[in-house]
């Protein structure tokens, strides 16, 4: 009978000690994080973003995981249409960081509680990035295109993204749109150029970076897009020339963390906004949040050491109404004026 407790005795404990093994495990499967050989944990962050801003967050997530706070982190990135994107994240797509081409896209992250609802109420408002709508066409200027006038002209084809999927496509129409305000701010007469300017697009594109590739391939006289992918496309050998009009919209791009996420996210995100992360932001062709990063040698742009040139006339989204007059103005899928124009 002694012998037979001592046995039961020693079973037990070894199964005591199987089972806090598996439970040790088990919790380690359920987290995201892991533990090297050394002892360093690492932790993989999921960043969800707009088409344009990729090599920009790449180089951004290089320069973190140098750091202290981004010691033992590595990247996951995915980018495409901001539209698109967003939708894929309140479907389920993993998601740590989302950063997206204008606020209604990561308002809808925010609705479908995956973000919380004070994503922009720090310094910089929740935006990570800004810029402008610039004009570009092909190099040499064959059209002599020198404003938002000339690219209505007949014969001219425009190529711009489509805002039933791309940011960049509201940002660009709404530009089209409020420089032809003019200072009397005649409805009348911008209504008419954004009509002249939808009946010139030759090419609806489903992301800004698609329409700087369908651009690059031959399609259309005039591209209508950010500065920064102007300037990205010029540093990466594509042939074209850009001009920032005397009037245009001030392009304001969040970024946010999900509930989900990691501290490490919400300390990579602080790094976006630093002045180290608008540094390299600049260097992409973004305009700093942060007004004290001044950027002296952006390639690409037309006069690199004086990349972003002051605007005469630079409309920001408050003035026409905000995103959600603006949305139901322009962009609604039945009485939207933009839908309206298109049939």
């Amino acid at each position: 009978m002694d012998v037979l407790r001592l046995r039961h005795g020693r079973l037990a404990a070894l199964l005591t000690v199987v089972a806090a093994a598996a439970a040790a495990v088990g919790l380690s499967a359920c987290g995201s994080s892991t533990a090297s050989a050394s002892g360093a944990s690492s932790q993989n962050l999921n960043v969800v973003g707009f088409s344009v801003v990729k090599a920009a967050y790449d180089q951004l997530g290089t320069a973190f995981e140098k750091t202290t706070a981004g010691a033992g982190v590595t990247f996951s990135g995915s980018y495409g249409a901001s539209g698109a994107q967003s939708r894929a994240v309140i479907a389920g797509q993993k998601a740590d960081m989302v950063a997206f081409s204008l606020s209604p896209d990561l308002q809808n992250v925010v609705k479908a509680g995956l973000v919380d609802p004070n994503w922009n109420a720090g310094p910089t408002k929740g935006i990570a990035s800004t810029s402008v709508v610039v004009i570009a066409f092909r190099k040499g200027n064959p059209k002599r295109i020198t404003g938002w006038a000339d690219i209505i002209k007949p014969g001219i084809g425009i190529v711009t993204a489509d805002p039933g999927t791309s940011g960049s496509a509201k940002w660009n129409l709404l530009a089209a749109y409020a420089q032809a305000l003019g200072s009397t701010h005649d409805q009348a007469a911008a209504k008419a150029y954004l009509a002249s300017f939808v009946k010139h697009v030759v090419s609806w594109n489903d992301s800004g970076r698609s329409a700087t590739d369908a651009f690059a391939k031959g399609t259309g006289d005039v591209l209508i897009s950010y500065e920064n992918e102007a300037i990205a496309a010029r540093a990466a050998g594509v042939a074209l020339d850009y001009i920032v009009p005397d009037a245009t919209l001030l392009i304001q791009n969040p970024a946010a963390v999900t509930k989900s996420a990691p501290t490490q996210a919400a300390q990579f995100l602080s790094f976006v906004e630093s002045a180290p992360g608008q540094k390299i932001l600049a260097d992409n062709g973004f305009r700093p949040v942060d007004p004290s990063v001044v950027d002296t040698d952006v390639k690409g742009a037309n006069d690199p050491a004086h990349p972003f040139p002051p605007v005469k006339t630079l409309t920001t989204i408050t003035d026409l109404g905000g995103w959600s007059t603006v949305n139901a103005t322009f962009f609604d899928p039945t009485t939207g004026l933009v839908t309206e124009l298109r049939k």
